[in-house]
Protein backbone atom coordinates (compact mmCIF):
# COMPACT_ATOMS: atom_id res chain seq x y z
CA UNK A 1 0.00 0.00 0.00
CA UNK A 2 1.27 3.28 -0.67
CA UNK A 3 1.18 5.61 2.53
CA UNK A 4 1.20 9.54 2.89
CA UNK A 5 2.29 11.33 6.05
CA UNK A 6 1.49 15.40 5.49
CA UNK A 7 2.36 17.79 7.76
CA UNK A 8 -0.02 18.59 10.65
CA UNK A 9 -1.12 22.23 9.27
CA UNK A 10 -3.67 22.98 12.37
CA UNK A 11 -2.54 25.70 14.81
CA UNK A 12 0.81 24.81 16.24
CA UNK A 13 0.24 21.29 15.92
CA UNK A 14 4.33 19.85 16.11
CA UNK A 15 3.23 16.64 16.50
CA UNK A 16 3.93 14.12 13.35
CA UNK A 17 1.56 10.88 12.79
CA UNK A 18 4.45 8.86 12.54
CA UNK A 19 8.42 8.44 13.09
CA UNK A 20 11.30 7.07 11.43
CA UNK A 21 10.72 3.91 13.28
CA UNK A 22 7.11 3.57 11.59
CA UNK A 23 8.23 4.19 8.64
CA UNK A 24 10.92 1.58 8.96
CA UNK A 25 8.16 -1.16 10.30
CA UNK A 26 5.85 0.08 7.48
CA UNK A 27 8.80 -0.60 4.88
CA UNK A 28 9.33 -3.83 6.58
CA UNK A 29 6.25 -5.00 5.23
CA UNK A 30 6.45 -4.48 1.72
CA UNK A 31 4.83 -0.85 1.86
CA UNK A 32 5.50 2.42 -0.03
CA UNK A 33 5.81 5.79 2.63
CA UNK A 34 5.63 9.25 1.65
CA UNK A 35 5.88 11.79 4.09
CA UNK A 36 5.63 15.38 3.32
CA UNK A 37 9.20 17.47 3.96
CA UNK A 38 9.69 19.06 7.29
CA UNK A 39 6.54 17.23 8.84
CA UNK A 40 8.82 15.74 11.55
CA UNK A 41 10.77 18.64 12.52
CA UNK A 42 8.57 20.11 15.27
CA UNK A 43 8.58 16.43 17.02
CA UNK A 44 12.30 16.54 16.56
CA UNK A 45 12.58 14.27 13.73
CA UNK A 46 14.71 15.48 10.68
CA UNK A 47 14.02 14.96 6.95
CA UNK A 48 17.21 12.58 6.65
CA UNK A 49 16.31 10.52 9.13
CA UNK A 50 13.30 9.60 7.96
CA UNK A 51 14.66 8.91 4.48
CA UNK A 52 17.53 6.98 6.61
CA UNK A 53 14.36 4.66 7.67
CA UNK A 54 13.05 4.17 3.82
CA UNK A 55 10.56 7.13 3.38
CA UNK A 56 10.29 9.21 0.40
CA UNK A 57 10.01 12.74 1.41
CA UNK A 58 7.88 15.36 -0.69
CA UNK A 59 7.62 18.79 -1.03
CA UNK A 60 4.23 19.55 -0.56
CA UNK A 61 0.70 18.45 0.81
CA UNK A 62 -0.40 18.54 -2.32
CA UNK A 63 1.79 15.27 -3.31
CA UNK A 64 1.22 13.63 -0.34
CA UNK A 65 -2.27 13.36 -1.02
CA UNK A 66 -2.21 12.98 -4.31
CA UNK A 67 -0.06 9.36 -4.39
CA UNK A 68 -1.65 8.30 -0.77
CA UNK A 69 -4.37 5.32 -0.49
CA UNK A 70 -3.80 5.49 2.97
CA UNK A 71 -3.45 9.09 5.00
CA UNK A 72 -1.80 8.93 8.38
CA UNK A 73 -2.56 11.58 10.60
CA UNK A 74 -3.29 13.40 13.81
CA UNK A 75 -5.53 15.80 14.08
CA UNK A 76 -8.29 16.01 11.52
CA UNK A 77 -7.90 17.28 8.18
CA UNK A 78 -8.64 21.06 8.30
CA UNK A 79 -11.12 23.04 5.39
CA UNK A 80 -7.44 23.59 3.77
CA UNK A 81 -7.05 20.03 3.12
CA UNK A 82 -10.79 19.06 2.36
CA UNK A 83 -10.23 19.07 -1.83
CA UNK A 84 -7.14 17.33 -1.21
CA UNK A 85 -8.66 14.38 -0.19
CA UNK A 86 -9.95 11.72 -3.02
CA UNK A 87 -12.74 9.36 -3.01
CA UNK A 88 -11.83 6.07 -1.71
CA UNK A 89 -8.81 7.24 -0.25
CA UNK A 90 -8.17 5.90 3.62
CA UNK A 91 -7.67 8.45 7.02
CA UNK A 92 -6.31 7.23 9.72
CA UNK A 93 -6.70 10.38 12.41
CA UNK A 94 -7.71 11.89 15.07
CA UNK A 95 -11.43 13.12 13.58
CA UNK A 96 -14.16 13.87 16.72
CA UNK A 97 -16.93 14.47 14.12
CA UNK A 98 -19.51 14.72 16.89
CA UNK A 99 -18.18 18.54 17.40
CA UNK A 100 -17.92 19.67 13.45
CA UNK A 101 -20.92 19.17 11.23
CA UNK A 102 -19.04 21.13 8.49
CA UNK A 103 -16.47 18.18 8.77
CA UNK A 104 -18.76 15.77 8.43
CA UNK A 105 -20.62 17.11 5.77
CA UNK A 106 -17.36 17.36 3.99
CA UNK A 107 -15.80 13.43 4.65
CA UNK A 108 -19.29 12.28 3.54
CA UNK A 109 -18.75 15.12 0.16
CA UNK A 110 -15.62 13.20 -0.26
CA UNK A 111 -16.69 9.75 -0.32
CA UNK A 112 -13.32 9.08 1.93
CA UNK A 113 -13.16 6.29 4.54
CA UNK A 114 -12.75 7.79 7.50
CA UNK A 115 -11.30 5.72 10.70
CA UNK A 116 -11.21 7.37 13.32
CA UNK A 117 -8.69 6.86 16.36
CA UNK A 118 -10.76 8.23 18.85
CA UNK A 119 -13.49 5.36 18.11
CA UNK A 120 -11.54 2.36 18.05
CA UNK A 121 -12.63 0.18 20.98
CA UNK A 122 -11.12 -2.61 22.76
CA UNK A 123 -13.63 -5.63 23.78
CA UNK A 124 -12.90 -3.86 27.35
CA UNK A 125 -14.43 -0.51 26.32
CA UNK A 126 -10.80 0.69 26.00
CA UNK A 127 -10.14 3.39 23.65
CA UNK A 128 -6.14 2.06 23.08
CA UNK A 129 -5.68 4.95 20.71
CA UNK A 130 -7.27 7.73 22.68
CA UNK A 131 -5.41 6.80 25.82
CA UNK A 132 -1.66 7.55 25.19
CA UNK A 133 -3.24 11.80 23.97
CA UNK A 134 -5.31 11.18 27.20
CA UNK A 135 -2.58 10.81 29.50
CA UNK A 136 -0.79 13.26 28.23
CA UNK A 137 -3.74 15.62 28.30
CA UNK A 138 -4.63 14.93 31.81
CA UNK A 139 -0.92 15.63 33.17
CA UNK A 140 -0.85 18.93 30.94
CA UNK A 141 -4.23 19.87 32.23
CA UNK A 142 -2.94 20.67 35.61
CA UNK A 143 0.21 22.43 34.24
CA UNK A 144 -1.57 24.80 32.14
CA UNK A 145 -4.47 24.92 35.53
CA UNK A 146 -1.36 25.76 37.54
CA UNK A 147 0.27 28.39 35.15
CA UNK A 148 -3.06 30.46 34.92
CA UNK A 149 -4.28 30.31 38.03
CA UNK A 150 -1.45 32.90 38.62
CA UNK A 151 -2.30 36.04 38.65
CA UNK A 152 -0.73 37.58 35.81
CA UNK A 153 -2.66 34.95 33.74
CA UNK A 154 -6.31 36.33 35.14
CA UNK A 155 -6.07 33.80 37.98
CA UNK A 156 -6.25 34.04 41.43
CA UNK A 157 -2.80 34.17 42.56
CA UNK A 158 -3.12 30.63 44.16
CA UNK A 159 -0.14 28.07 44.18
CA UNK A 160 -1.46 24.63 43.44
CA UNK A 161 0.39 22.92 45.90
CA UNK A 162 0.74 25.87 49.03
CA UNK A 163 3.21 26.25 51.49
CA UNK A 164 3.82 25.27 54.83
CA UNK A 165 1.14 27.69 56.70
CA UNK A 166 -0.98 28.44 53.83
CA UNK A 167 -3.63 26.17 52.03
CA UNK A 168 -2.96 24.50 48.60
CA UNK A 169 -5.68 24.79 45.95
CA UNK A 170 -8.61 23.06 45.42
CA UNK A 171 -8.95 20.89 42.71
CA UNK A 172 -12.39 19.54 40.92
CA UNK A 173 -11.62 16.67 38.03
CA UNK A 174 -15.12 15.82 36.55
CA UNK A 175 -14.44 12.57 35.61
CA UNK A 176 -12.84 9.25 36.54
CA UNK A 177 -11.45 7.56 32.71
CA UNK A 178 -8.04 8.23 31.89
CA UNK A 179 -7.30 12.16 31.57
CA UNK A 180 -9.19 12.68 35.36
CA UNK A 181 -7.18 9.71 36.49
CA UNK A 182 -3.77 11.69 35.43
CA UNK A 183 -4.59 14.89 36.12
CA UNK A 184 -6.08 13.88 39.29
CA UNK A 185 -2.80 11.87 40.38
CA UNK A 186 -0.80 15.26 38.98
CA UNK A 187 -2.83 17.61 41.30
CA UNK A 188 -1.79 15.56 44.52
CA UNK A 189 1.58 15.07 43.49
CA UNK A 190 1.87 19.02 43.73
CA UNK A 191 -0.06 19.18 46.89
CA UNK A 192 -3.38 20.32 45.85
CA UNK A 193 -6.68 19.06 47.60
CA UNK A 194 -8.37 17.13 45.00
CA UNK A 195 -11.93 16.06 44.86
CA UNK A 196 -12.64 13.88 41.63
CA UNK A 197 -16.13 12.86 40.11
CA UNK A 198 -17.57 9.99 37.89
CA UNK A 199 -21.12 8.22 37.66
CA UNK A 200 -19.96 5.02 38.03
CA UNK A 201 -19.64 4.06 41.70
CA UNK A 202 -17.07 0.74 40.75
CA UNK A 203 -15.06 3.40 39.41
CA UNK A 204 -14.69 5.97 42.59
CA UNK A 205 -14.01 2.58 44.39
CA UNK A 206 -11.19 1.95 42.58
CA UNK A 207 -9.86 5.21 42.20
CA UNK A 208 -10.19 5.46 46.10
CA UNK A 209 -7.93 2.80 46.32
CA UNK A 210 -5.32 4.02 44.45
CA UNK A 211 -5.14 7.82 45.13
CA UNK A 212 -3.68 9.57 47.35
CA UNK A 213 -5.01 10.96 50.73
CA UNK A 214 -5.52 14.23 49.07
CA UNK A 215 -8.12 12.84 47.05
CA UNK A 216 -11.67 12.63 47.03
CA UNK A 217 -13.88 10.97 45.06
CA UNK A 218 -17.61 12.07 44.82
CA UNK A 219 -20.23 10.90 43.39
CA UNK A 220 -21.69 13.21 40.40
CA UNK A 221 -24.09 14.73 39.89
CA UNK A 222 -25.98 18.26 39.14
CA UNK A 223 -26.37 18.92 43.29
CA UNK A 224 -22.57 18.00 44.18
CA UNK A 225 -21.31 19.80 41.24
CA UNK A 226 -22.55 22.69 41.58
CA UNK A 227 -21.33 22.49 45.56
CA UNK A 228 -18.08 21.81 44.76
CA UNK A 229 -17.49 24.46 41.89
CA UNK A 230 -18.38 26.85 44.68
CA UNK A 231 -14.89 25.71 46.45
CA UNK A 232 -12.53 24.82 43.57
CA UNK A 233 -9.83 26.56 42.27
CA UNK A 234 -8.93 24.79 39.44
CA UNK A 235 -11.72 23.09 37.53
CA UNK A 236 -10.73 19.95 34.87
CA UNK A 237 -13.92 18.39 32.48
CA UNK A 238 -12.55 15.69 31.41
CA UNK A 239 -16.19 13.72 30.37
CA UNK A 240 -15.56 11.48 27.68
CA UNK A 241 -18.44 9.61 25.85
CA UNK A 242 -17.06 7.75 22.59
CA UNK A 243 -17.93 9.71 19.36
CA UNK A 244 -20.24 11.47 20.92
CA UNK A 245 -20.97 15.51 22.00
CA UNK A 246 -19.90 15.66 26.04
CA UNK A 247 -22.54 16.70 27.95
CA UNK A 248 -22.39 19.84 29.03
CA UNK A 249 -22.06 19.44 33.34
CA UNK A 250 -21.19 23.09 34.25
CA UNK A 251 -23.95 25.40 32.22
CA UNK A 252 -23.37 29.35 31.46
CA UNK A 253 -25.25 30.60 34.46
CA UNK A 254 -23.29 28.22 37.52
CA UNK A 255 -20.35 30.62 36.37
CA UNK A 256 -21.93 32.85 38.79
CA UNK A 257 -21.48 30.52 41.74
CA UNK A 258 -17.83 30.24 41.36
CA UNK A 259 -15.43 32.39 42.50
CA UNK A 260 -13.91 35.17 40.01
CA UNK A 261 -9.91 34.02 38.95
CA UNK A 262 -11.21 30.11 38.68
CA UNK A 263 -9.71 28.30 36.15
CA UNK A 264 -11.38 26.00 33.79
CA UNK A 265 -9.66 23.59 31.64
CA UNK A 266 -12.11 21.76 29.24
CA UNK A 267 -9.80 18.40 28.19
CA UNK A 268 -13.17 17.73 26.48
CA UNK A 269 -13.43 20.73 23.90
CA UNK A 270 -12.71 18.23 21.27
CA UNK A 271 -16.00 16.94 21.60
CA UNK A 272 -17.92 19.63 22.29
CA UNK A 273 -16.98 20.47 25.44
CA UNK A 274 -18.45 19.48 29.20
CA UNK A 275 -18.81 23.14 30.53
CA UNK A 276 -20.97 25.03 28.08
CA UNK A 277 -18.89 28.22 27.81
CA UNK A 278 -16.06 26.34 26.32
CA UNK A 279 -15.37 26.69 22.84
CA UNK A 280 -12.13 25.61 21.06
CA UNK A 281 -8.74 28.04 21.48
CA UNK A 282 -5.49 27.35 20.41
CA UNK A 283 -1.73 27.14 21.56
CA UNK A 284 -1.47 30.75 20.21
CA UNK A 285 -4.55 32.55 22.03
CA UNK A 286 -5.39 29.51 24.98
CA UNK A 287 -7.66 31.14 27.08
CA UNK A 288 -10.34 33.88 27.34
CA UNK A 289 -12.81 35.05 30.29
CA UNK A 290 -16.36 34.66 30.32
CA UNK A 291 -17.99 36.39 33.93
CA UNK A 292 -14.69 36.23 35.70
CA UNK A 293 -13.78 32.76 34.81
CA UNK A 294 -10.37 31.91 32.95
CA UNK A 295 -11.70 29.33 30.20
CA UNK A 296 -8.49 26.95 28.96
CA UNK A 297 -9.99 24.90 25.88
CA UNK A 298 -6.75 24.12 23.80
CA UNK A 299 -8.30 21.21 21.50
CA UNK A 300 -5.01 19.91 20.82
CA UNK A 301 -3.38 20.18 24.58
CA UNK A 302 -0.67 17.14 23.87
CA UNK A 303 0.72 19.52 20.61
CA UNK A 304 2.80 21.37 23.00
CA UNK A 305 4.90 18.47 23.85
CA UNK A 306 5.41 16.50 20.66
CA UNK A 307 8.28 14.81 21.27
CA UNK A 308 6.42 13.01 23.93
CA UNK A 309 2.99 13.01 22.34
CA UNK A 310 4.37 11.76 19.12
CA UNK A 311 6.48 8.52 20.11
CA UNK A 312 3.60 8.17 22.72
CA UNK A 313 1.01 7.41 19.53
CA UNK A 314 2.60 6.17 17.37
CA UNK A 315 3.49 2.97 19.90
CA UNK A 316 -0.13 2.69 20.03
CA UNK A 317 -1.59 3.58 16.33
CA UNK A 318 1.75 1.44 14.66
CA UNK A 319 0.06 -2.29 14.87
CA UNK A 320 -3.46 -0.77 13.43
CA UNK A 321 -1.69 1.20 10.68
CA UNK A 322 0.43 -2.44 9.74
CA UNK A 323 -2.89 -4.07 9.94
CA UNK A 324 -4.81 -1.80 7.41
CA UNK A 325 -1.87 -1.32 4.75
CA UNK A 326 -1.36 -5.21 4.82
CA UNK A 327 -4.93 -6.23 4.09
CA UNK A 328 -6.99 -3.16 3.42
CA UNK A 329 -9.14 -1.56 5.25
CA UNK A 330 -12.12 -3.92 4.33
CA UNK A 331 -10.46 -7.04 5.45
CA UNK A 332 -9.06 -5.28 8.17
CA UNK A 333 -11.94 -4.40 9.61
CA UNK A 334 -14.05 -7.40 8.55
CA UNK A 335 -11.14 -9.29 10.60
CA UNK A 336 -10.90 -6.79 13.36
CA UNK A 337 -13.41 -5.72 15.36
CA UNK A 338 -11.48 -2.97 17.64
CA UNK A 339 -10.84 -1.75 14.03
CA UNK A 340 -14.27 -2.24 12.80
CA UNK A 341 -15.52 -0.25 15.15
CA UNK A 342 -13.06 2.95 14.60
CA UNK A 343 -15.01 3.63 11.04
CA UNK A 344 -16.66 6.85 11.15
CA UNK A 345 -17.64 7.34 7.40
CA UNK A 346 -17.21 5.37 4.22
CA UNK A 347 -18.41 5.53 0.78
CA UNK A 348 -20.43 8.55 1.61
CA UNK A 349 -22.09 7.36 4.32
CA UNK A 350 -22.03 7.98 8.10
CA UNK A 351 -21.50 4.72 10.06
CA UNK A 352 -21.36 5.31 13.55
CA UNK A 353 -24.43 6.03 15.26
CA UNK A 354 -23.31 8.95 17.93
CA UNK A 355 -21.67 10.84 14.71
CA UNK A 356 -25.31 9.98 12.76
CA UNK A 357 -27.01 11.20 16.20
CA UNK A 358 -25.12 14.43 16.70
CA UNK A 359 -25.82 16.16 13.37
CA UNK A 360 -29.13 14.45 13.16
CA UNK A 361 -28.22 12.07 9.88
CA UNK A 362 -28.77 8.99 8.55
CA UNK A 363 -27.12 5.95 10.24
CA UNK A 364 -26.27 3.14 7.81
CA UNK A 365 -25.00 -0.85 9.18
CA UNK A 366 -20.80 -0.93 9.12
CA UNK A 367 -21.66 -4.38 8.35
CA UNK A 368 -23.52 -3.76 5.13
CA UNK A 369 -20.29 -1.27 3.70
CA UNK A 370 -18.01 -4.20 4.67
CA UNK A 371 -20.21 -7.17 2.99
Amino acid sequence: MIIGVPKEIKNNENRVALTPAGVAELKKHGHAVYVQSTAGIGSGFSDAEYTIAGATMLPTIEEVYGVAEMIIKVKEPIELEYKLIKKDQLLFTYFHFASSESLTHSMIEREAVCLAYETVEKTDRSLPLLVPMSEVAGRMAIQEGAKYLEKPSGGKGILLGGVPGVPPAKVLVLGGGIVGTQAAKMAAGLGARVVIMDVSLPRLRYLSDIMPPNVTTIMSNHYNIREAIAEADLVVGAVLIPGAKAPHLITRDMLKLMRPGTVVVDVAVDQGGCIETCTPTTHENPTFIIDEIVHYCVANMPGAVPYTSTLALTNATLPYAVQLANKGWKKACSENEELKKGLNVANGKIVYKGVADAWGLEFNEVEDILA
